[in-house]
């Protein structure tokens, strides 16, 4: 089990590592795109200003999963931060199973048709002159359901093991000093 966490959270980082490079494309694009329209009064940027926005969109919605695995997601810790480790597993686990793997599975399903549909018709932009692979953009969404899917996958693992593994009385500081994850 151990083993599937660590090939997990390495593909969950390698999709991190990737994506924080098209952060940079995003801001290179976006001065790009102001230069082009203030400093050499550029016609139409449709195209440009959607890279901005694919670019942007692909970031947002792939890193979900590696944000989880952060734990860069908004949580109301005024009782959670001073539960016991195992507390937390419970707490996280539940979660997992009751919200987030039913969301992700709603969200994957309800996205296909609208997908299959963009794909068939090879759905381009409404703007003029904008980029003509709205289906790669809208195929982002069940993508982003199989990664936080995954990670949630991985996490929900981590929980069981420190359930199944970890003494009752450890205190969540001890696993910590110890560089566990919590």
């Amino acid at each position: 089990m151990a083993s599937l966490i660590r090939y997990i959270d390495r593909f969950t980082e390698l999709v991190g590592h990737i994506l924080s490079w098209l952060c940079l494309g995003t801001m290179l694009a976006t001065v790009l795109v102001v230069l082009m329209r203030y400093l050499f009064q550029a016609g139409n940027m449709a195209a440009y200003q959607e890279t901005i926005t694919y670019l942007h969109a692909t970031v947002f919605m792939l890193a979900l999963g590696w944000t989880f695995k952060r734990n860069g997601h908004v949580r109301v810790d005024v009782f959670y931060r001073n539960y016991s480790l195992r507390t937390k597993a419970w707490i996280n686990s539940l979660g997992i199973l009751v919200f987030l793997l039913p969301f992700c599975a709603f969200l994957f399903f309800a996205s296909l048709d609208f997908v299959a549909l963009s794909w068939s018709i090879s759905e381009t932009s409404n703007e003029s002159g904008g980029l003509p692979i709205v289906y790669l953009l809208k195929s982002l969404i069940p993508l982003m359901c199989v990664f936080l899917a995954l990670q949630a996958t991985a996490e929900l693992l981590r929980n069981a093991c420190i359930l199944c593994c970890q003494d009752e009385d450890r205190s969540v500081d001890d696993s910590e000093a110890e560089g566990n994850p919590s």
